[in-house]
């Protein structure tokens, strides 16, 4: 019988939920005991990591805890393990299902965003990567039922609003300065650095709802106004990618300086050290990993004024339309050092593993002292 007492779960054992997975293992190692499922087809992994779960975590445990991502559909768990009912269960949203961008509706992302909802109504504790991500889960919630035919449920989030918090996402990157209140590092600043040419960088999934096609019209429109710039596309590859990454490989090849993902964590921040502005055009974010990570490492953000963004950078960081994104751009390929020189006013200690650890240890302590008096 497992004498641990921190149960870990992780459907989607990969990026940043393998991230957190870790770091909070690491908080308990003598308590935690984990069971995960590689990163793969998602959707599948929604659907069927239930059943997976239920068959092969022990029924011989003392577990007091039970923390899970939202991609494991929390209701269908306990229901087939009625035993974990009576642990202390912890879901953690690193996204939500109730406002995807979807492009072809299938009854599929319904079926995600139904699991969500009812994790929510079987967990006692919900926690949310940002304010942004709580609030949209929540005030979509009756858009979302709209979908039904009839019998849609009424009143659920006054039911699921208690017991939602939000609790950051951390950024853990090694050698990394936990705040940008000082100076940028001289590594910025390389012999003849005003020589060379602005480096940018985008370090996305290659999904659209990353929507790639904007960022490419952007770099194509500076390619043929004939500016002067490297190019790092480096986020996460899948099987099947958007068509516009093959044609804009070709088009772009003069720029190009990484081209695909890089599984090493330490040359992935080599490339981030390297370039000088980094870009999303997300049409969907809750947190934005990776945006933060560049910054981390002085990168000059290019955020769209939307989504989770207007919460973690200041307004000078955000953009309205792809023609400022393009103008912003332009005048760095002029001025590359107005990027490299720039003082970022990013308050990026919040999001440190250094500040919010204690955080992480306070909530498990609370959580475990509830579980022990129920």
């Amino acid at each position: 019988m497992s004498s641990k007492q921190i149960l870990l779960i992780e459907a989607f054992y990969g990026g940043s939920h393998k991230q957190l997975t870790d770091l909070i293992a690491e908080l308990f190692p003598k308590q935690t005991e984990l069971y995960t499922m590689t990163a793969k087809k998602w959707h599948w992994r929604g659907l069927a990591s239930p059943l997976y779960f239920a068959r092969t975590i022990p029924k011989g445990h003392n577990f007091r805890v039970l923390f899970t991502s939202s991609v494991t559909a929390l209701a269908d768990l306990i229901a087939l393990r009625s035993d974990l009912s009576q642990l202390y269960k912890v879901v953690y949203f690193h996204e939500n299902q109730l406002v995807y961008p979807v492009r072809e509706y299938k009854q599929r992302y319904f079926q995600h965003g139904y699991n969500d909802v009812l994790s929510c109504l079987v967990a006692d504790k919900i926690l949310f990567n940002s304010n942004f991500n709580k609030e949209s889960f929540l005030k979509s919630l009756p858009t979302f039922f709209n979908l039904m035919p009839d019998y849609r449920p009424k009143d659920l989030e006054q039911e699921i609003r208690p017991k939602c918090e939000v609790l950051y996402f951390p950024i853990d990157v090694p050698g990394s300065s936990v705040g940008c209140e000082e100076e940028p590092p001289s590594k910025k600043h390389v012999p003849d650095a005003s020589h060379k040419r602005l480096h940018i960088v985008w370090p996305h999934r290659w999904e659209h709802d990353k929507d790639p096609e904007t960022f490419f019209s952007v770099m194509y429109r500076l390619k043929d106004s004939g500016e002067s710039f490297d190019l790092s596309v480096i986020g996460e590859t899948f099987t099947e990618n958007p068509k516009i990454f093959e044609e804009a490989k070709e088009y772009l090849k003069d720029h190009i300086m990484n081209w695909g993902f890089i599984p090493s964590k330490e040359e992935y921040y080599k490339v981030l050290q390297s370039a000088d502005v980094v870009v999303s055009t997300a049409i969907h974010e809750f947190f934005g990993v990776s945006m933060l990570e560049a910054t981390r490492f002085y990168c000059y953000p290019l955020c769209p004024n939307r989504l989770a963004y207007p919460e973690i950078y200041p307004e000078m960081y955000l953009y309205n339309t792809s023609n400022q994104l393009y103008k912003k751009l332009r005048y760095f390929c002029k001025h590359p050092n107005a990027a490299r020189n720039h003082k970022i006013e990013v308050d990026l200690s919040r999001f440190s593993w250094e500040v919010l650890k204690p955080q992480y240890l306070n909530f498990f302590n609370q959580v475990m002292s509830v579980s022990v008096s129920n």
